[in-house]
């Protein structure tokens, strides 16, 4: 499903005054065929070159861990105090802070109940097609947002301009004036420059994650061994620490099991591998699946096609 579909039918719902009724957007998704905590996982841009929409999420919301064929770079406007999780790093995000997420990259929010705000933010979707096509304008060299993943924080320096840009491409997205994708795709390109500009000039603001804790190590230890059997208990005795706490770890922060978690990130990257053309029984061996059916049926149960249908829908 594409994005704008599901705010069509969303503003069809009764909902007032902006409030978002969550319970009802899921309920929804769920009668679509969607699965609600996955549906970031089956989104579709719209558009062939860029996308830009606003989101809210709340702390009652359960994203799980997805990644797109697609760019992505999120605006935060709000200060809920939430913690981003993009491959490996774990960041914490304040307003005016821009995280960038190549294509096949996992990537979700890990939200809590105690938030201080609901986490708001407009977000940039560009296709590979797009980015490619606009590299020979950057003379100067491959620009840094291509391939990072890593957070700008904008707030207090000269660099909040940068909100402008995004606000603007939202707009021209919901008000779909004439010309409204040529104006999306003209902003955009204005907004790389600037971002890149920030990233050369202001490299101090491009700040490392978090720092590590369990679930960081753990994580980076799965991402690093996907190929190898992994199993909670193997897991818990590297780290010396009880599979109950590794357990309650990924429950309590990710609110996912170990073991699902693990399956994720083994067919987050086995996406990668597909789009590289990589043959599908080699791709179940390499990200660590016991055999083709297994990987077959975890891949269908996640995504909701087949691993060959995927494959079709990104030629």
């Amino acid at each position: 499903m594409k994005l704008d579909e599901l705010h069509r039918i969303v503003a069809q719902m009764n909902v007032s005054g902006g409030a978002v009724d969550t319970d009802k957007v899921q309920k929804l998704l769920t009668e679509l065929g969607y699965d609600a905590e996955n549906f970031y996982q089956e989104v579709e841009m719209r558009s062939r070159f860029v996308d830009s929409h606003r989101d809210v999420s709340y702390g009652s919301d359960r994203l799980n861990l997805h990644s797109h064929d697609f760019y992505e770079v999120l605006y935060c406007k709000s200060n809920s105090g939430i913690q981003y999780l993009v491959g490996t790093e774990r960041y914490r995000l304040q307003r005016g802070d821009i995280v960038f997420v190549p294509p096949g990259i996992g990537h979700r929010p890990i939200l809590s109940a105690q938030m201080a705000e609901p986490y708001e933010r407009e977000v940039l979707w560009m296709s590979t097609e797009f980015v490619n096509g606009i590299a020979p304008l950057f003379a100067e060299g491959a620009p840094r947002w291509e391939n990072t993943h890593s957070l700008l924080r904008t707030a207090g320096t000269r660099w909040e301009v940068l909100g402008d840009y995004f606000h603007a491409g939202v707009k021209e997205a919901e008000q779909r004036a004439y010309g409204w994708q040529a104006a999306l795709c003209g902003n955009t390109i204005r907004l790389l420059v600037m971002l890149e500009r920030a990233l050369r000039d202001y490299g101090s603001m491009t700040l490392g994650a978090e720092k590590p804790e369990l679930l960081d190590e753990v994580v980076n230890y799965i991402e690093a061994n996907l190929a190898e059997k992994l199993t909670l208990a193997d897991t818990a005795k590297r780290f010396w620490v009880s599979e109950s706490t590794i357990s309650q770890t990924f429950r309590r922060k990710m609110n996912v099991s170990f073991h699902h978690f693990v399956t994720q990130r083994r067919l987050i990257a086995a996406k990668r591998m597909i789009l590289e053309d990589v043959p599908m029984e080699e791709v179940s061996e390499r990200v660590g699946f016991a055999d083709y059916s297994t990987f077959y049926r975890a891949f269908r149960q996640e995504y909701g096609i087949s691993p060959r249908q995927y494959r079709k829908l990104q030629i």
